[in-house]
Order: C-alpha cells, then structure tokens, then sequence
C-alpha cells in the first residue's frame, strides 16, 4: 500500500500550541531594504574563450583604450577573442557605508563560451536613479567548464558563462533611508494577516505603554518611537526581540503529485461528504489459433486471430467524512485508501468541488 509523505504546517494535529515568535523573525521595518545595482564592462585574460565576432565588444575596447591615452589607427583589429563584454549585478544591502565592499555576479553578453581565468577591468554599478552606488573590479570565480574535442564533441558542466567576483564592488555611495527621520517607524509583516497586526500592537503596548502601537491594515503596524537616532536604534533593539502569538495560516493544502508529498495546514476542516474510490479496468489480450485444413483437401494452414477482452472492477469501497473531520482523519483516510498521486488529487478536486473542503486547495 502506497503512503503519502505528509508534512504538517505551523503544529502536529495533536497539539494545538503555537510557538511564540520573535517581531524580528516576521517583520521588517519600513525603509530598511536592500537595493539592485546593475552595470556593464569587460572581462580580459581569456584564453580565447572570448567574444569572437561583438561589435559592441570591440567598440568598448577601443572606447577604454581612448580614455587611457591610447589612440589606434582606424581599421586596426583588435584581438577581442581573449575580451568578453559582460553584465554585472549586485546587491546593495540597507546601511551599507562607502567603503564596504559587496559581491558582484558576472554575465556574459556576447558569444563568449567560457569566461574562466578571466578579470573584470573597473566598471560602475549604477542604481535605478541612475547614479554610480559602486566601482567593481577583480578575478572571476567561475564554477562550470566547457572543454571540446576536434571531433566537434563537447562537454559542459554548469554554465561556464556565470560567473562571481566574492567582495568584487567598493560602495562608494550610501542609499539614504526613512529610519532616521520622523518620531514613528513601520513595522510590515512578512506575510498579511489582520489578526497577527493585531496581537503585534498589543504585545508592543502592554511592554512599551498603551498608545504605542497601532496597526494600520493586515500587513503594517506603526510605532511611535524616539526622534534621536541613538536612543531609536536601542528602541528598535528591545522591539525586535518581543516574542507573542502570530495568528494562525490560512487552511491550505498542496500536493505533489508527482513525488506523492502532502502539505496539509493545522486548521483543514472537511464537511460530511461521502468518497466512493475505485477503477475499472479493460484488458485485451490477442491469442491466435492455428487452423488445419482436413487432410487431402487442398487446403492451407492459416493463423485464426482470437482476442479475449476482460473487466474489472476494483472497488475500494466507500468511506464518511462526518461533520468537523479533524485533520488527523483525513491522514488516516488517505493512508487507508492507498490512493496514488493522481488519484489523491482528483479526490480532493472533487471534495473543494462539493464545498466540503474549506481549504485551499494547491497542486504542484
């Protein structure tokens, strides 16, 4: 009998208690995020791996050349299949300082096919309000490879296109944020839910005095805090360590149902339904006969097609789900039935159908 790899969301069925989480581990505060960077430049050093027939690729080598005091003569070829023209991307975190350095992730633009060995030159990374936050510059970190043979035939492992430079950026500019200002922040849930902002404004006015918080919708809650910039960053520090009881997920259930794994939420509830589980199955099987013509007849051998066609029905029988079904149930059930992938979730298609599912019903 086949049996459905089941996780629990939030608790076990056979407990009902919800740890307390910390406000840190659910929430951020307003104004505090990372920032995308983007750029472009030239990766040198390739073992003419580089890219071979680039336009712009060769436009940007004679561009930097110009801006290092390198004129060349018009129509002069440069040896670009050791060059590739790259895009750059990092990440810049909140209350990161000039000075710090972040790490860059390294693309190829061209047709270059491996960028192993290679070294990005100098290039600016630029925000979205188009200003340079960054100066990258450093050795690839490259993790595939791609070797050929003279036959044409090839291997690649990974993309050997990708590439990393780790603390490869210096910021040069810091990203101004809202936490300074004011003599209130935002605290916004990870994931919206009216009665966790409600159980975060309480717990923070029963600790730091009524009036203090307020929640604003499902996913804010806002907070009076200091004006000084000293005194909210201990404030802040003593908030994101209060521990209370967020509201409990929504009832959700998903399915694989090509590895067989069941998510099932604490709060699924089934109404009274009736579930028949069988199948019928058609075999046809082809036994040919030979056929010999009576002696001195004149007749031949031939082979007589004989096919026999059976059904059966396996019944499963039925089972009852009674009103308020607890989640423990509908384990047992399933599990009982030894129901596949795909015959689990046509019974439950079929339960959300009738309306005797309140949950959510998710198949991956």
């Amino acid at each position: 009998m086949k049996r459905f790899i089941l996780f629990f969301l939030i608790s076990c069925f056979l407990s009902n208690t919800v740890l307390a989480e910390r406000i840190k581990d659910i929430a951020t505060v307003a104004g505090i995020r990372s920032n995308h960077l983007v750029g472009y430049g030239l990766v040198v050093g390739l073992d003419g791996s580089g890219d071979s027939s680039a336009s712009f690729t060769d436009d940007s080598m004679r561009n930097m050349l110009e801006q290092l005091g390198i004129t060349l003569p018009p129509g002069a070829n440069l040896p670009i299949k050791n060059v590739a023209a790259v895009s750059l991307s990092a990440e810049l975190p909140p209350f990161t300082k000039p000075g710090q350095q972040i790490d860059v992730n390294v693309s190829s633009i061209g047709n270059s096919k491996n960028l192993r060995g290679g070294t990005l030159l100098m290039a600016p990374l630029k925000g979205a309000d188009g200003q340079i936050y960054a100066v990258a510059q450093g050795n690839l970190v490259v993790i595939g490879l791609n070797a050929g043979g003279n036959d044409g035939s090839s291997v690649t492992v990974n993309v050997p296109t990708n590439g990393r430079i780790p603390n490869g950026a210096t910021v040069e500019r810091e990203v101004p944020t809202s936490f300074i200002n004011g003599n209130s922040i935002t605290l916004n849930l990870h994931r919206p839910d009216f009665t966790t902002a409600h159980r975060l404004a309480e717990v923070i006015n029963d600790t730091m005095g009524l009036g203090t918080a307020s929640a604003v919708d499902a996913s804010s809650v806002r907070v009076s805090a200091p004006v000084d910039l000293s005194q909210k960053v201990s404030y802040l520090s003593m908030l994101e360590n209060l521990t209370f009881n967020p509201g409990t997920a929504a009832a959700r259930i998903v399915v694989n149902a090509r590895t067989g794994t069941v998510v099932i939420g604490q709060n699924v509830i089934v109404q009274p339904a009736v579930v028949s589980h069988g199948n019928l199955t058609v075999t046809i099987t082809n036994d040919p006969t030979i056929s010999q013509p009576p002696a001195f007849s004149n007749g031949q051998t031939a082979v007589v097609p004989k096919s026999d066609v059976e059904v059966t029905a396996t019944n499963k029988g039925a089972f009852l789900f009674n009103l308020g079904v607890t989640l423990d149930e509908v384990v047992r059930a399933i599990n009982n039935i030894g129901a596949s992938p795909a015959e689990l979730v046509a019974i439950l298609e079929a339960l959300k159908s009738a309306g005797s599912l309140n949950a959510e019903l998710i198949i991956i």
